[in-house]
């Protein structure tokens, strides 16, 4: 079991229940999934592009990544549909708790002037998303071996309500907020 994993049954879980008041242990937030989306504007003129962004994704997770497809054309971006747009990967059980205790931890604090992610990030629904500049903060990534620095979005869905209840949930998971 991992470490975060542990600290969730044993600490944020109780934590929770007792600051929401909540009788059932089955109403109390969890998180559902990660998911990790790099959008690609450049692969319509370099497709070799989404080869190196697969690569990265899967050296950050440890699990390959899934091509986008462009769902409508759009004539303005000269994009048709089908076309490869972007990667992404969804993490869940082992590999999501693993993938939050390095980005909390690791990954994040290595950003240039850190200060903490934005605590308003919410979407309603009690979902996160981040997105980060370069995929170097990550020490998996080698630097010699990438081709351009590229961007993500990292989602983290939760079973929350609200934007407070998941707030909370991953304040006490240990995400660096920003304080306000």
């Amino acid at each position: 079991m991992q470490r975060l994993q542990a600290l969730y049954r044993e600490q944020v879980r109780p934590t929770l229940m007792r600051e929401f008041g909540y009788r059932n242990i089955m109403e109390v937030p969890r998180l559902q999934k990660i998911v990790i989306n790099i959008g690609m504007g450049e692969a319509l003129d370099n497709p070799k592009a989404l080869d190196f962004a697969v690569q990265d994704l899967a050296t950050i997770t440890g699990q390959r990544p899934v091509i986008t497809k462009a769902r409508k054309s759009v004539a303005s971006f000269k994009l048709r549909a089908g076309r490869a747009i972007g990667v992404k990967v969804t993490l869940r059980g082992e590999r999501m708790w693993a993938f939050l205790d390095r980005l909390c931890n690791v990954a994040l604090p290595r950003q240039r002037d850190f200060r903490g992610v934005s605590p308003s990030a919410f979407d309603g629904r009690g979902n996160y998303t981040l997105g980060l500049r370069e995929q170097l903060i990550f020490p998996e990534i080698n630097y010699d071996k990438i081709d351009k620095i590229r961007g993500m979005e990292i989602t983290i869905v939760t079973t929350a309500k609200t934007d407070e209840e998941a707030r909370r949930l991953l304040e006490l998971l240990g995400m660096p907020f920003r304080r306000r």
